[in-house]
């Protein structure tokens, strides 16, 4: 019997609808600074602390390692970001001061909300401190370094799993060599337990960002000096973890993040170059319908010289898409995108 091409597609198209593919519209984009009262800033971190409602932080002063650096936060007021004000410092005494690096914004389902960032000269001798509130943000404990051999999430936010175990995506950066590692706590930020991950890699890989899989598997996806995004698995609940392995995304030794969306799709945003001069001008979204294929999506940015880096991403109670990345060290740049099917 002979089947037309007609008939052919006819007969595929049924597997290609289960397939399915986004396609992504950008909602509006804004410099969430207006004036800043900073010369620099970077390592943005974003939440929604109620439905459309939200709250960024990102440490700025006069440039990146400087002692002035502090954290500073801004919320939205009637659609409007207010203005940015300080939400830690690294004083120690009258005398002695420390940089603040890499502020990190978690709100667990049970409405506590974290604030991460680290306190010291460099970050190979930083140190994790924690701020939290129980108010969705109108006040805050104060100042709190978390324990010995505990950092916190390094860039990216916690994943809390449905039985309220928190996952926190960290990792140790030395001159010799980048370690990632898990920090999992099942006291809702009491206390927590260092995870290792493939200590014996040959990979120097630092601030790893957490999907969720089904069946109690989870994936990282890792900064590395490979100029390729490196990833690992577990099956247990992040109890256990198997060896660091080369993905096909590029990567130029700078930050990334991830979202497991609501619908079952992943959704990365990304350097999508390598290590190179102005290898942090474009900056890309992907998507992944199993962690493993990635296709870009949508084009942040795509320039020939400039910096577009440090992305959060968060997936809102309104199922829009939130993007915030450091805009050439002078402003953080938020971007709302829409998901259609």
């Amino acid at each position: 019997m002979r089947i037309s091409g007609t008939v052919l597609t006819l007969l595929f198209l049924p597997a290609i609808i289960s397939i399915g593919q986004i396609t992504l519209h950008k909602v509006s984009d804004e410099l969430i600074f207006k004036e800043p009262p900073f010369a620099q800033c970077h390592a943005s971190t974003i939440v929604e602390v109620t439905p459309n409602k939200f709250m960024l932080a990102a440490f700025g002063g006069t440039s990146e390692g400087k002692k002035d650096v502090c954290i500073w936060f801004s919320t939205t007021e009637n659609g409007e970001w207010s203005k940015p004000a300080k939400m830690a410092n690294g004083i120690i005494n009258d005398t002695l001061r420390y940089p603040c690096w890499n502020p990190v914004l978690f709100k667990t389902k049970e409405g506590k909300l974290f604030l991460f960032y680290k306190v010291g000269p460099s970050p190979s001798t930083w140190w994790g401190m924690v701020r939290t509130s129980t108010n969705d943000g109108k006040t805050w404990t104060s100042p709190e370094r978390l324990p010995k051999g505990i950092l916190g999430p390094i860039k990216n936010k916690p994943v809390e799993l449905p039985n309220g175990t928190i996952l926190s995506p960290s990792s140790i950066e030395t001159r010799e060599s980048w370690k990632v590692h898990i920090e999992k706590s099942m006291d809702f930020g009491k206390t927590w337990k260092f995870i290792p991950v493939d200590t014996e890699t040959k990979f120097n890989v630092i601030q790893p960002t957490i999907l969720l899989h089904s069946n109690n598997k989870l994936q990282i996806l890792c900064r590395s000096k490979s100029n390729a995004i490196v990833q690992a698995f577990s099956e247990d609940d992040g109890n256990n973890w198997g060896i660091l392995t080369k993905t096909e995304l590029p990567n130029p030794n700078s930050g990334i993040d991830v979202v497991t969306l609501k619908d079952g799709w992943y959704l990365l945003v990304y350097n999508p170059t390598i290590q190179g001069r102005d290898d942090r001008a474009k900056l890309n979204v992907a998507i992944s319908k199993d962690g493993i294929k990635w296709n870009d999506a949508f084009i942040l940015e795509s320039e020939d010289i400039g910096e577009f880096s440090y992305p959060a991403v968060i997936q809102t109670a309104d199922g829009r898409i939130h993007i915030t990345y450091t805009y050439n060290r002078v402003n953080i740049k938020h971007v709302v995108l829409e998901e259609a099917k």
